[in-house]
Formats: C-alpha cells, structure tokens, sequence
C-alpha cells in the first residue's frame, strides 16, 4: 500500500496545475488518488446504433417520479436530524434556456458526516430517518426542488487528515440513460475548500465558484428551512463542472 500522501504535496500538485487552461480537470489529477486508478486510459469506443443503445437501456417517466421523492425529509415515519435546507435551481443549456423534464437525482451524507451505504465505516452515527436519496423532474421553466438536511463533512482517507467539505451529489439524466452527466454541489464559505483536491482540481476560480451554491434568504422558509440556489448548466463557456470518466 502506498504511503498517504501529505498536505505539502497536495499543495505542491495543485499549485502545479493552477496555470493550466480549462474548466475541467485532468482526469489523472495526483492529489485526488482514485483518479490515478480510475480513469479511462483507452481510446472511447463509438457505439454504431446510439439509438439502439438507448431503446434497449433502461427508462423512465412522469409516472415514475411521485411528489415527494424530493423531500428526504419526509421517506420516514420520524423527522431527520439536522439542518433542514432547500436547495431549488434552474436546469440550462448553453443559451440559457431552461431544460424542461430532465430527471435529477441527489445523494448526500447525513448531518453527521456518514453515507448509509455498507462500506461507509466512519464511525459517526447513522440516521434512521434519513436515507439520503432524493429525485425529481424539472418542470417547463427547467425548475428543480429538493428539502433534504444540511450534509456533514467527513473523512475519506485520500492523504492524511482528509476530509470532504460538504456537498451534494447530482446526477442529471437527459433523455435516455445513455445521457448522463454526475456533478457536485456545494456551500458557501466552507473552510475546507483549500484542503479538497476534488475541488481543487478544477483549476479555473471561475469554474470553480460556480459549484458552490448561493445562500439566498428570500428562499428560507420561515422558521422551516434555510434556503439555498444553484443552477445548472449543462453546456458551454458558462457550464458547471461534471466529473468525466469518474
């Protein structure tokens, strides 16, 4: 096994690549230590009947999503623990126009820090009303909505001392399954930031920035929730960062 790496050397790593052009990251960025082992190192390979591929792949419909897949707050008998927050946004193509039925997807740690999944072993506590999956369908305006619980950081035993700041995963589906594209979101002023090679390895401030959300107080429900905004924008100069062959 090899030794974890230190803080020097993520630094040293980051301010490396910090003059680099692009809003995405290199795909074998040696500070997040995964991407050394995972991704792609062969050409992509075409597929010649996309439509195939797609009619043959999984589905899904206005059925499928029911109205309170969006609410985590609400999967169980009992209330969450934690910081209610609403995060709503607008789903955009590169002009700006608003994508509408496009399928979202989140999952998220707990308030504590820890995922329910059999391999998350951070000792911190599970929730037994929080499960901490969610989805919904944007509407014609390309809007989207999720009440869930403010995720914790946690440890993840990239380099020593590593810890994730706080974030939501996003997963966006276009129309067939074959379209997808994963991403993060996360809070604003988290003190993290400068430690977290996945964040760090988008170089581009710009970029950057824009996969952190807004707090927005005219979206906090009162005495309810906290409310935050964050749009996504699936192409062009202005396109949030999503995580390639990840």
């Amino acid at each position: 096994m090899s030794e974890p790496l230190k803080q020097a050397d993520i630094d040293q790593e980051i301010a490396a690549r910090a003059g680099e052009p692009g809003d995405h990251p290199a795909r074998d960025y040696a500070p997040y230590r995964s991407t050394l082992l995972r991704h792609p190192k062969q050409p992509l390979v075409a597929i010649k009947d996309p439509e195939a591929a797609e009619l043959s792949g999984p589905v899904f419909g206005v059925s499928d999503v029911t109205p309170f897949d969006n609410d985590l707050t609400k999967q169980h008998l009992g209330e969450p623990l934690g910081e209610r927050i609403t995060v709503r946004g607008r789903v955009l193509d590169r002009q700006g126009r608003p994508v509408r039925g496009q399928l979202v997807e989140i999952w998220q740690a707990n308030s504590a820090g820890r995922y329910l999944h059999q391999r998350d072993d951070h000792p911190a506590p599970l929730d037994p009303n929080f499960t901490g999956v969610g989805r919904c369908l944007t509407d014609d305006d390309g809007n989207y909505l999720f009440t869930t619980i403010k995720p914790g950081p946690y440890p993840w035993r990239n380099h020593l001392n590593a810890w994730r700041p706080a974030h939501i995963h996003f997963s966006l589906f276009g129309t067939a399954f074959t379209q997808r594209l994963v991403t993060q979101m996360y809070f604003p002023g988290d003190p993290l930031f400068p430690y977290d090679p996945i964040m760090q390895s988008v170089t581009d401030e710009r970029a950057r920035q824009r996969l952190v959300a807004d707090y927005v107080h005219d979206l906090s429900e009162p005495e309810f929730s906290l409310g935050y905004r964050w749009d996504i924008v699936l192409d062009g100069p202005t396109a949030t960062w999503m995580e390639e062959g990840r």
